[in-house]
């Protein structure tokens, strides 16, 4: 029989230098051997469960176990900068790469949702700000209560009007900042990305979003407001860093919505690689602005199924495919820097 605290770690493997980990910090009992690894005091090792792969990662220098799943904001307090269409062909572009994707409309508008088809999403019984309003409340609700399965591949937390009473309820809420983070720990086990369709505001829903994310990506208009107003976003994303979650990164930016063609399209794309480009991943991808885009919303599809060899559908393509690299460039770099 293992002692309580040996049951804790049962999910812990370490093996020369593989490493195989669970969602905990690294408790007491544990010491750091000579390769940099962390063992358990007493002679115990156990099997990883199901053998999925984690990672560790360094937070106020204190060293973290995370799970697999890697959560992204997609981000701009600008309306009509492609958000939504973003988070739908980035979410099923990730799934037809065989990922399990978990998307979370966190807009009162609930774009996100009608995208996918739920048009009536007022009459849905069990949204987001059921789940966050339950954490808020310590009300017991199954994490996937009211989730919605897309047909190409995708899970959906839905959201509606409801959402927009939560920034108040936040103001007076214990941990306030991170009651989304909270809920989404109870489901990140079971996927390997997390999108988060944030609302065009910097309020404390999209603060919550933040604080919930590994990183961020940033889908900005090829026009020159939409990109004057990526300042003000930033020192939000940098005040979040110092404050909330340190171990947030910008992924990149993406134009959207491009004609190319134009002038304006050009020296917009120059200018955010001038400007931001030393500091910030500016996606190689660009989007560009097409009817059919747009006609996906209101057939409830993705680009991939509603006309899968237009120019957009080619373009979010290569987009998931950039994100697929990136990610594992970062884990290769992580685990590299953990075995030294």
């Amino acid at each position: 029989m293992f002692t309580k605290e040996e049951s804790v770690i049962k999910s812990i493997l370490l093996i020369h230098k593989e490493i195989f980990t669970a969602r905990y910090y690294i408790p007491s009992w544990f010491y750091k051997n000579q390769l940099g690894f962390f063992m358990p005091k007493f002679p115990y090792i156990a099997i990883p469960h199901k053998g999925v792969a984690i990672k560790f990662e360094k937070k106020g220098g204190s060293q973290r176990m995370t799970s697999k799943c890697k959560v992204i904001a997609i981000a701009n307090q600008k309306g009509g900068t492609g958000k939504t269409t973003t988070t739908v062909n980035l979410g099923v572009g990730l799934a037809n790469e065989g990922k399990k994707v978990l998307l979370v409309d966190a807009d009162p508008q609930g774009d996100l949702t009608t995208s996918l088809g739920w048009a009536d999403q007022d009459n849905l019984p069990v949204t987001l700000a059921t789940h966050m309003e339950s954490i808020i409340r310590d009300k017991s609700i199954k994490p996937d209560e009211g989730m919605l399965h897309h047909a190409e591949g995708v899970d959906l937390i839905p959201a509606n009007i409801e959402l927009s009473g939560m920034e108040m309820l936040l103001v007076n809420a214990m941990s306030r900042e991170t009651t989304l983070k909270t809920y989404l720990e109870t489901l990140k086990k079971s996927y390997d990305y997390v999108l988060i369709d944030c609302m065009p505001s910097l309020g404390m829903l999209t603060i919550n979003a933040l604080a919930a994310a590994d990183s961020v990506i940033v889908p900005v208009q090829a026009h020159y407001l939409p990109l004057k107003g990526m300042t003000q976003l930033m020192q939000t994303i940098k005040k979040v860093q110092r404050q909330i979650n340190p171990s947030l990164k910008v992924d990149g930016v993406l134009l959207t919505l491009a004609d190319m063609r134009t002038n304006l399209a050009r020296a917009t794309e120059n200018s955010l690689k001038e400007n931001y480009g030393k500091f910030i991943k500016v996606y190689q991808t660009v989007i560009p602005v097409a009817v059919k885009a747009a006609e996906t919303s209101a057939a409830g599809k993705s680009i991939y199924s509603y006309d899968k060899d237009s120019t957009v559908a080619k373009a979010y393509q290569a987009f998931t495919k950039e994100v697929v690299r990136d990610g594992e460039r970062q884990r290769n770099q992580l685990q590299s820097s953990l075995s030294r």
